[in-house]
C-alpha cells in the first residue's frame, strides 16, 4: 500500500438532518466514498479520498482519520488490551480516545488530521507539525471540516473559533493550528481548543559522541517507522538531507528520483549517493520555463500565497507529476533546514543562530511545507522524516554550537551520517532544491523579460501567487485551467501594482 486508507475528505456535521451534496472539489486526487453516519444526536456527511471508508464507532464515539500514525507499538502499550492485535490507525485513535479522551491526541505521533464526535462535541486535530492542513466554516447550521480549504469556499458566515487562524482570500475559513485539537459544541456554539504540541524552546547540552548517536537513533526510527513494506520512493537531491534519508531505507527495491532542468541540475551528486547505497536512480529533466509555468499547480496544492515558499514547493509538484504510475510512498528530506539552520548559513554568531532557528519554529505553521496534497494531486502519498515529532524535538532542542561547529553547517547530521555516505556528499555545501533546478532565477528572469523592474520582481511574484490563489483556491478552479503566462499578463497590466519599469 503507497499510502493510508484515507488521504483527505470533506465533512459536515450537523444536529439536523443531513445536507445531500456532490462531491467536493479537491486538488488530491482519489475516488471519493461518500460518509453518511449518524453520531449521537450528531450526523456525519461528506467525502473521504479513499478506496474504502471505515469510519470506526464506539461508545458513543466515532472517528474519521486522514493519514497514518508512526509508533503504532508504543501507542498499543500505551492503551493497554483494547488496542491489542489493533491495525487500523483510525480504529488505534478511537481506542487512544476511549482510554484518555482528548488530551490523548498528545501521545499521536503522525503525519494526520482527525475529526472525533463523543455526544454533543466535534473535535478537529492535526498533528504536532499541522503537515497535514486542517481547515473548519462554523456556522449556524453546523459545522464543516476538510483537509483543503477550498473545499468550504462555499458556506455563510463563519465564527472565530480558538486554536484557528484565518485563511488568506477564504472568507470565514478557518484554519486549525499545528498540534492543535478544537472542541466544538454545535448546538450551543461553545468551543475551545487545547495544544497537543509545541516547539521546544529549551537547548540540550550534550558531547559531540551523545549528540551524535541520539541524532542518527532519532532520524533511523523516523524511516523505519515510514516504510511499509511496499516499493519505497526517496526524493534525492545529493545533499546530506535527502541522501541521509535515502540511505537509511535500508531495504531491496527502493528507487530514488531527481528532477533537473535546462537552467541547473544536481544530477551529478545524487548518482554518487545512489551508486554509493545501491538504489534504482531515475533522473526527470524539464524545460525550466515549463516548471515556472506549472505553479498554479503548487498554489492549488499548497493553497498559500508566499511566493518563496512556493518557489521551494513548485520543483516537488513538478516531479511528483512526472512520476510514472501513481500510488506511489515517497519520503523526503524536506524540512531538516528548519531545526539545524541549514537556511541560514551567513549566520555566524551562535546566538543569532540560535534565535532564527527558534523563530522559524514558530513560523512554520500555516505555510503548508509539508501537505499531503503536494503528491496527492498525483495520486502519491508523501512523508518527511525530519518532521516526525520526535526527530523535531531533538534536533529543535540540539544546542546551536551542535549544528554550527567547526566551520560546518548542520554538523551535527553531517557526523551522524558519515558512516553511511561519500565523503563527498558529507561535505557537500547546502543547495535549495529551488536554487539546484534554477526555479527562482527562471522565474525572475521570466518577469524582467515580460518588463517587470529588478526591484518591483519580489512584489510581481506576491501578486501572481494572490492571483492565482483566488483562482484555484477561491474559486476552486482546475489548476490545468490557470495559464501562468495570463496570470503574468493582467499583474503587468494592473495599474494597482506598477510592477512595469
Amino acid at each position: 500500500m503507497g499510502g493510508p486508507p484515507i488521504t483527505g475528505f470533506s465533512i459536515r456535521i450537523t444536529t439536523g438532518e443531513p445536507q445531500a451534496g456532490d462531491a467536493p472539489t479537491l486538488t488530491a486526487t482519489g475516488q471519493a466514498v461518500a460518509i453518511n453516519v449518524p453520531a449521537g444526536g450528531l450526523h456525519w456527511s461528506g467525502w473521504a479520498l479513499t478506496a474504502s471508508a471505515p469510519i470506526p464507532s464506539a461508545d458513543g464515539v466515532t472517528v474519521v482519520l486522514a493519514g497514518e500514525l508512526y509508533h503504532r507499538d508504543a501507542l498499543r502499550v500505551a492503551i493497554g488490551p483494547s488496542a491489542d492485535g489493533v491495525n487500523d490507525d483510525a480504529e488505534l485513535l478511537l481506542a487512544c480516545w476511549l482510554r484518555y479522551g482528548a488530551p490523548g491526541l498528545r501521545l499521536l505521533d503522525g503525519r494526520f488530521a482527525a475529526v472525533v464526535t463523543e455526544g454533543d462535541t466535534v473535535v478537529a486535530a492535526t498533528d504536532h507539525a499541522g503537515t497535514v492542513p486542517l481547515y473548519v466554516r462554523h456556522g449556524q447550521d453546523g459545522l464543516a471540516i476538510a483537509t483543503e480549504a477550498k473545499a468550504l469556499r462555499h458556506g455563510g458566515p463563519s465564527e472565530p473559533l480558538p486554536g484557528t487562524e484565518s485563511v488568506p482570500g477564504n472568507t470565514g475559513v478557518r484554519r486549525v493550528r499545528a498540534g492543535t485539537a478544537v472542541a466544538v459544541v454545535p448546538s450551543s456554539g461553545k468551543a475551545s481548543a487545547i495544544r497537543t504540541w509545541l516547539p521546544p524552546e529549551h537547548r540540550i547540552v550534550l558531547p559531540e559522541e551523545e549528540a551524535v548517536r541520539r541524532v542518527y537513533t532519532v532520524l533511523d526510527e523516523a524511516v523505519r517507522s515510514r516504510l511499509d513494506g511496499g516499493p519505497v520512493t526517496v526524493v534525492l537531491s545529493g545533499g546530506i538531507d535527502s541522501s541521509s534519508v535515502a540511505a537509511l531505507t535500508r531495504q531491496s527495491g527502493v528507487e530514488t528520483i531527481s528532477l533537473g532542468t535546462d537552467a541547473g541540475d544536481e544530477f551529478e551528486a545524487a548518482r554518487t549517493v545512489a551508486d554509493h547505497i545501491g538504489t534504482r536512480h531515475s533522473e526527470f529533466r524539464v524545460g525550466s520555463e515549463d516548471l515556472v509555468r506549472q505553479l498554479p499547480w503548487a498554489v492549488a496544492a499548497a493553497e498559500i500565497i508566499d511566493a518563496d515558499v512556493l518557489e521551494y514547493l513548485l520543483p516537488l509538484v513538478v516531479m511528483y507529476r512526472l512520476l510514472p504510475g501513481a500510488g506511489r510512498r515517497i519520503l523526503t528530506g524536506y524540512g531538516a533546514d528548519i531545526p539545524l539552520g541549514g537556511m541560514h548559513r551567513a549566520t555566524r554568531r551562535l546566538d543569532s543562530l540560535d534565535t532564527v532557528i527558534s523563530d522559524d519554529m514558530n513560523t512554520f505553521d500555516g505555510l503548508n511545507e509539508m501537505s499531503p496534497v503536494l503528491g496527492c494531486l498525483a495520486g502519491h502519498w508523501t512523508t518527511h522524516p525530519y518532521w516526525d515529532r520526535s526527530v523535531l524535538d531533538v534536533l529543535t532542542a540540539l544546542e546551536p554550537g551542535l549544528k554550527r561547529r567547526h566551520g560546518r553547517d548542520k554538523w551535527v547530521l553531517r557526523e551522524a551520517m558519515r558512516d553511511l555516505l561519500p565523503e563527498a556528499t558529507v561535505s557537500r555545501p547546502k543547495l535549495g532544491i529551488h536554487e539546484g533546478s534554477g526555479t527562482t532565477s527562471v522565474w525572475t528572469s521570466m518577469l524582467l523579460d515580460a518588463g517587470v523592474a529588478a526591484a518591483d520582481v519580489p512584489r510581481a511574484k506576491r501578486a501572481m501567487a494572490i492571483a492565482i490563489h483566488d483562482r484555484v483556491v477561491g474559486q476552486a478552479e482546475p489548476p490545468a485551467d490557470v495559464s501562468f503566462d495570463d496570470v503574468l499578463r493582467d499583474v503587468i497590466a494592473s495599474p494597482s501594482l506598477a510592477v512595469v519599469k
